[in-house]
């Protein structure tokens, strides 16, 4: 595998000009869900994507629902290896000949999943570390959750960020200190509690999610995000909904009860809205 080196970024990503961008960065939540993920992020002259969770041709209807193609993607960073956020991976890389960033663990959890992987396109990105990929850093960061080394990133340009928090059974307050305040949040909120304890999971499945390695409830969501918000949040979605054990109302009103009873203007400083499993978010300028 390469080890990516931060000085070359920007040799490995040449400039081209995406939009009329000029300052800080666009993102669009192309899926969201139990069933897959996949976020894209660009810059005025880079794109990238965090995960690639759906069919390869799926992804590339989504890009083109948000008038975007994946020939403009010049990376895509991966949380770990389960298949909601790897499925298409592989496909799009040898496709688009796209390098692929996890940590060290994760590849090698998930090498044998994607397929034919050049050597030249495996990148590492260390957990808890920076690097910048083409004008766009990337801050990784461990998250608790039952893969070999779950890490999400956070997005920086011109002192706007978007922060990713999924697939995590808790956010921890190292966690907390590391990323409050951002400019907008991919906050998990997966199920309600009490449609998971008394639906159709089995027992072990419905204590996986329920565990420090599993999965925010919705009141988890709301907890953490009343600790994470600060002025500068202006935007947050809540993410990878469970099919069966949530609804986004049930999402919405959840968390907003939360966040309203900690003394926060929901939808008056900051708005609040569901990501969904296969409806592209608007691009949204940070």
């Amino acid at each position: 595998m390469t080890k990516f080196k931060q000085s070359e970024s920007k040799l490995l990503f040449p400039q081209k000009k995406l939009t009329t961008l000029t300052d800080g960065l666009q993102y669009s939540i192309l899926a969201s869900s139990s069933s897959g993920n996949c976020l894209y992020i660009e810059s005025d002259q880079h794109s990238l994507l965090l995960d690639a969770g759906l069919s390869g041709r799926k992804i590339e209807e989504l890009m083109a629902q948000i008038d975007r193609d994946m020939i403009q993607v010049d990376a895509i960073l991966l949380s770990h290896e389960h298949s909601d956020h790897i499925q298409g991976a592989g496909v799009l890389s040898r496709r688009y000949d796209i390098p692929l960033y996890a940590n060290e663990k994760t590849w090698k959890a998930m090498e044998s999943k994607l397929g034919n992987i050049p050597l030249e396109k495996k990148m590492v990105i260390d957990p808890e570390s920076q690097m910048t990929i083409g004008n766009i850093d990337v801050l990784s960061y461990q998250v608790s959750h039952d893969a070999v080394d779950a890490q999400f990133y956070a997005f920086e340009k011109d002192k706007k960020q978007l922060v990713t928090v999924t697939d995590t059974g808790y956010v921890s307050d190292r966690l907390i200190g590391l990323l409050g305040n951002a400019s907008a949040y991919l906050m998990e909120s997966n199920h309600e509690i009490e449609l998971l304890r008394y639906g159709s999971y089995p027992w072990s499945l419905k204590q996986r999610i329920l565990s420090d390695e599993g999965h925010l409830s919705n009141e988890d969501a709301g907890l953490a995000l009343a600790d994470l918000i600060g002025n500068q949040t202006k935007e947050v979605y809540l993410g990878h909904l469970s099919d069966e054990n949530n609804t986004p109302e049930m999402a919405l009103n959840t968390v907003t009860d939360v966040l309203r009873f900690n003394d926060l203007a929901v939808n008056e400083d900051f708005s609040l809205q569901v990501a969904l499993p296969e409806t592209p978010t608007e691009l949204k300028r940070l």
